[in-house]
């Protein structure tokens, strides 16, 4: 599989002198789907901002496998919250980031209204986010992330607050995105069944200071369905990163 980045002896200390990530080792191919999957306070979230640019790299180098110098373009971030612009419209809030790039609205009518087909919301494009339950929100937000084509997509436990049946649904939508626009994933979990639902490797992290310490191919086929949930190579791989996940926690120095 071709590289995408490569994160190289990366460090995260802050100005207090906390070390919040330790060489940190990890490349990423292309049309991967990666989760990162540890305790509270292993990095996973940094690790992620420094990807996107949003934080600064200590010690240590990210490096794409193009020689381009700015990959803004080429990444989107789908956060926690939806951050949705409450006082504009659904459609309005999925053409912000083409509209912050220039492109008109006749320009753009087109592509929103392709992606909000994609995440299910067509007939909602003119609702304030204020009408909408919390899962469609989060779909505003995917369909935002997705409306600039992005070679990246990372996703900050977007599904933590949903419940159950809401968060089983994105998951799937999710993968149908992620297979049909062939972009790669990165996606910070604390979920074990979510990240052996979706993704291609699991990187386990442990805490104090951030580090990996397991990186398990989860080798099944695409597309996932919910009958997956049921199998008995499911459950395997959740007791396998379960138990990683585990060791994880005794890391503690």
């Amino acid at each position: 599989m071709n590289t995408l980045l490569e994160l190289s002896d990366v460090e995260k200390r802050y100005d207090n002198g906390t070390l919040a990530l330790e060489r940190v080792n990890l490349k990423v191919g292309q049309h991967e789907f990666v989760s990162l999957l540890g305790p509270s306070g292993c990095g996973k979230s940094t690790a992620l901002k420094m990807i996107a640019g949003l934080s600064p790299v200590t010690a240590g180098s990210i490096v794409w496998s193009d020689s381009i110098d700015d990959h803004a373009k080429d990444i989107s971030f789908v956060f926690q919250e939806p951050t949705l612009m409450p006082w504009t419209k659904v459609f309005e809030n999925v053409w912000l980031p083409l509209r912050l790039k220039g492109v008109s609205l006749e320009t753009a009518k087109p592509m929103v209204n392709a992606v909000l087909e994609k995440v299910g919301l067509s007939q909602f494009a003119h609702v304030y986010p204020r009408e909408l339950s919390g899962g469609m929100k989060m779909r505003v937000s995917i369909a935002r992330a997705m409306i600039t084509k992005p070679r990246l997509l990372l996703m900050d436990e977007p599904f933590a607050a949903l419940d159950e049946m809401t968060r089983f649904k994105l998951n799937n939508d999710t993968l149908a995105l992620w297979q049909a626009q062939q972009f790669t994933t990165i996606f910070v979990t604390h979920s074990v069944y979510e990240s052996v639902y979706l993704s291609n490797r699991i990187i386990v992290m442990a805490a104090r200071p951030g580090r990996i310490i397991a990186d398990i191919a989860i080798d099944e086929p695409y597309p996932r369905t919910d009958s997956f949930r049921n199998t008995s190579r499911y459950a395997e791989l959740c007791v396998k990163v379960s138990q990683a996940l585990q060791k994880a926690g005794d890391h503690h120095d």
